[in-house]
């Protein structure tokens, strides 16, 4: 579990000690000094792992104004990488270099623009309420290669127009599955499942949810993986959620809980919900408080021009895309941004239930993230708005069970049922009218996230694309 980063960080140097003679003595020569810029791209420098201790001290310096994001200039003093010595992470597929996430300091204080720093106050604030938020993330990944300008899918022959579940294209990238696979459970994420996904070359991987904070770095971390060892296998692995316009994309949802500190119970379930979800009161109040927030959530949740071509209603040639467009929740119901799968409390051991581990325990999933996201930035969002909803006593209403997708647009606005923003454009500006947005991630994040994904929208906007070129360049 990783630690939350306190006001003044403090190693006992007795455990530093130990910590850099266990990383010696297993064959580690670098440490990576590594944080994320806004949009949650690892960035590090390489330390001989003699100065380990130096490291966690702060000793690497990072220019902010060389990064989105950062709210530096190049007038301004460095940010100080402090590792949280609790994450470091050897990586298995590259043994001589551990990975060591922290959060960014400025003259010794906390950068109000670290991703990591803005998750943690959330953390915190969860904490001094008595929880534990804990997370998981359903991964999913396409394997491409370049043909030119064309990407196709890393398998040639991985052309079935419906291909979820398919076991010829899963055993025929085993290689690569076992590789990622094998790794994954090297870092004792206990993976439980992986398959082929709907669309050609696209897979997902499940594994054992944990602590907000550790999820979060172990989704960084899990995208360096499979990038690194895909191009080790000549393929590229994409996190871009909508590749191909005639497929579904892929989405990163989050299955959330609440536990106690206090006891480790799930706070989420209760057997006697009259509303048949098995969730409690507590649930359903943080499921009100994100519904309440859902377009400025989004915005960070699903990131880049390209999320907003996966969240469609149509647009799949294998029927349903899949993907959240309408703002609402039900049981077990995947046409809804928000979902809560059906317990299954028989397919758990005896030592699961003594473990504390329990996959089908009560929880809430929210399928509008997608995997572009800054983990950190997407899950402070979240958490925010659910501690809202406790705190405010929201409530969302009765779950609906309609298939959303055949409802009509006066059907919907009888069930009170309101769209999520569908472009990048949209998002943004639901973002920047949001209050919420500036109270979790800060005025001075908020308004540069702003400015960023704005101008991200137009240069988009302003290309002129081969679709354009084809339907209108002799057309008049």
């Amino acid at each position: 579990m990783a630690t939350v980063i306190p006001d003044k960080p403090a190693q006992s140097s007795v455990v530093t000690m130990e910590t850099k003679q266990s990383l010696i003595d297993k064959g580690v020569k670098y440490c990576l000094a590594s944080y994320v810029d806004v949009h949650g791209i690892p960035k590090a420098k390489a330390v001989p792992v003699e100065h380990f201790d130096r490291m966690l001290r702060g000793s690497e310096l990072y220019t902010g104004a060389a990064l989105d994001g950062m709210g530096q200039g190049p007038h301004d003093d460095e940010l100080a990488l402090h590792p949280d010595p609790q994450a470091v992470t050897i990586l298995p597929w590259r043994p001589t270099v551990a990975w060591a996430p922290g959060n960014l300091r400025h003259h010794d204080e906390p950068w109000s623009m670290c991703s990591r720093t803005i998750l943690c106050r959330q953390i915190e604030r969860a904490k001094e309420m008595g929880f534990r938020f804990n997370l998981g993330i359903e991964c999913e990944i396409f394997l491409v290669r370049r043909e030119g300008e064309q990407i196709v899918p890393a398998n040639p022959r991985n052309v079935l127009p419906k291909s979820a579940y398919d076991v010829v294209g899963l055993l025929e990238s085993l290689d690569w599955l076992d590789e990622v696979v094998g790794y994954m459970n090297q870092l004792g994420w206990d993976v439980y499942s992986f398959d082929h996904e709907d669309a050609n070359s696209q897979f997902e991987f499940d594994f054992a949810y944990a602590d907000v904070l550790t999820m979060a770095d172990r989704y960084v971390l899990w995208r360096l993986m499979m990038k690194e060892v895909s191009r080790r296998h000549g393929i590229e692995a994409t996190f871009m959620p909508k590749p191909y316009a005639n497929r579904t994309g892929s989405g990163s949802h989050f299955n959330m809980s609440i536990e106690s500190l206090e006891t480790g119970e799930n706070l989420f379930g209760d057997g006697s919900d009259k509303r048949k979800c098995g969730l409690s009161k507590l649930a359903y109040q943080f499921l009100a408080g994100v519904l309440e927030h859902a377009p400025a959530i989004v915005a960070v949740c699903c990131p880049i021009v390209n999320s907003y071509k996966r969240l469609v209603k149509t647009g799949s040639m294998t029927g349903f895309t899949w993907a959240p467009i309408f703002i609402s929740y039900g049981g077990n119901n995947r046409t809804h941004m928000m979902r809560v799968p059906r317990l299954r409390p028989e397919i758990e051991d005896q030592a699961s239930h003594q473990s504390g581990v329990n996959l089908s325990s009560a929880r809430i999933e929210s399928r509008a993230v997608d995997p572009a996201m800054n983990p950190y930035l997407a899950a402070a969002m979240v958490l925010a708005a659910g501690l809202d909803g406790i705190e405010n006593d929201l409530d969302p209403g009765d779950p609906v069970d309609f298939n959303m997708y055949e409802l009509s647009d006066r059907e919907l606005e009888q069930q009170k049922v309101k769209l999520l923003p569908r472009t990048l454009l949209e998002a943004i500006e639901s973002f920047a009218k949001d209050p919420f947005s500036s109270k979790v991630l800060g005025e001075g994040l908020a308004q540069s996230y702003k400015e960023l994904k704005t101008a991200e929208w137009w240069d988009y906007h302003n290309s002129i694309s081969s679709w354009e070129i084809d339907a209108y360049l002799s057309k008049f």
